[in-house]
């Protein structure tokens, strides 16, 4: 009997777990192109529905994919078709036209508070070294988000908080795996007079990567096709905002096997082209708002392809190599995981370009968001390259890049 009660316990948990799973999974905000099916995981018993109809429009008997066309509406997920679960909202993208680009660019992006990239002991004034930070709980990799309750906009911003605290303990609310924390800390004077945490700390990140499109609709533009990373964490940085400027080529290294090669740029007194908005794991987002500073040409807009559109096979990138000219170069389409999703890893890319080949070895760092060109129609943008072999990289698809453009819109 209690072999019986402890199966029907595990079984219910699992079956708990499923939904939870399910449910967790569906986003509240979906976004798809006109004519794309909406695929959702969706379990026994749960139902999607709009909240003024009586019948539901996708349900399952089963774990597994189910597919339905559906219009810009309100869906509601309910258990049972009875009990509400999750808001959803849908919104479908009509056919759309964007203005592939292919500029280097630079990125300047700024984070919500202070991020922690190390720690050192500090010597007081007495000549006895702290560690400050020891048993606080805070690790690098964290947030600083708030000093006594006030919020740290900068790295400037805490150091004058620090200052002003005179040695008193401080709370610090600091963020860790999208988790606030709270806990104290009390500053040291250091030999230099100043009081000190013994935190290293930063609050910016800059790059250089390609323009993949500029929407005329929106007057958003898409860039990178992958996010920028903290070089320090490795993680992806999380943004309050960014500045979106021009760049000029310094020098090219040629990849090689084991050893890839990358574009350097300055963005030292380079002209501001927008803002940005969004760093997603499908590349940097935000506003134009000086058109005339990359030289776009809203009559050069191409259609977004559907994944159904992009075929194995020959294609083109725009990107720029030398004198801020934007070129053309040949690539082939090797491989499609159309029903990725997940990563920006859509699509395997060969450079087939003899003159590509001579300037850079293949794909190179900042090359990452030349926009791909099949048939007349944008089909993605550049994202990796194989480390062992710089003539191959991926590529993401634009759908996939639209949709978080249209995100900010």
């Amino acid at each position: 009997m209690k072999l019986v009660k402890k199966i029907f316990i595990i079984s219910f948990l699992l079956l708990l777990l499923i939904y939870v799973t399910n449910i967790t999974q569906i986003p509240e905000k979906i976004v798809l192109l006109d004519g794309e099916n909406l695929e959702l995981p969706i379990a026994l018993g749960l139902k999607l529905s709009r909240p003024e109809e009586s019948e539901s429009i996708l349900t399952s008997t089963s774990v597994q994919n189910e597919v339905t066309k559906i219009k810009n509406s309100k869906y509601q997920l309910k258990l049972f078709g009875r009990i509400p679960l999750k808001d959803i909202s849908v919104n479908v993208i009509p056919k759309t036209y964007v203005v592939p680009l292919g500029n280097i660019v630079g990125l300047k992006l700024y984070t919500n508070g202070v991020l922690v990239v190390g720690m050192s002991e500090i010597e007081g004034i007495d000549k006895i070294k702290y560690k400050p930070y020891e048993n606080t709980g805070i690790e690098e990799g964290d947030m600083i988000v708030k000093l006594n309750n006030e919020v740290v906009t900068c790295t400037a911003d805490l150091l004058e908080k620090v200052s002003i605290s005179n040695g008193n303990e401080i709370q610090v609310d600091y963020v860790r795996d999208g988790q606030v924390n709270k806990t104290t800390i009390k500053a040291i004077k250091a030999t230099d007079q100043n009081y000190k945490l013994g935190l290293w700390v930063r609050d910016a990140a800059a790059g250089v990567g390609t323009a993949s499109f500029y929407d005329p609709v929106t007057k958003t533009f898409a860039a990178l096709g992958h996010g920028i990373l903290d070089v320090d964490t490795d993680e992806l940085l999380n943004i309050s905002k960014g500045e979106f400027i021009t760049t000029k080529i310094v020098s090219i290294t040629k990849g090689e096997k084991g050893n890839p090669g990358k574009i350097q740029g300055s963005i030292d007194n380079q002209i501001n082209v927008g803002n940005v908005y969004k760093n997603t794991n499908f590349g940097v987002y935000g506003k134009v708002t000086n058109i005339s500073a990359l030289n776009i040409d809203t009559k050069n807009a191409l259609e977004v392809a559907s994944r159904d559109e992009i075929k194995q096979g020959s294609a083109k990138i725009l990107c720029t190599l030398q004198n801020n000219q934007i070129k053309e170069y040949d690539v082939q389409i090797q491989k499609i995981y159309k029903d990725n999703n997940d990563n920006n890893k859509s699509m395997l890319i060969k450079v087939t370009d003899k003159e590509l080949k001579e300037k850079t070895g293949g794909i190179i760092q900042g090359m990452s968001g030349s926009p791909i060109i099949q048939n007349g129609k944008i089909v993605g943008a550049l994202t990796h390259v194989l480390v062992n072999n710089p003539e191959m990289g991926y590529g993401v698809f634009a759908d996939l890049m639209l949709k978080q453009a249209r995100q900010i819109y």
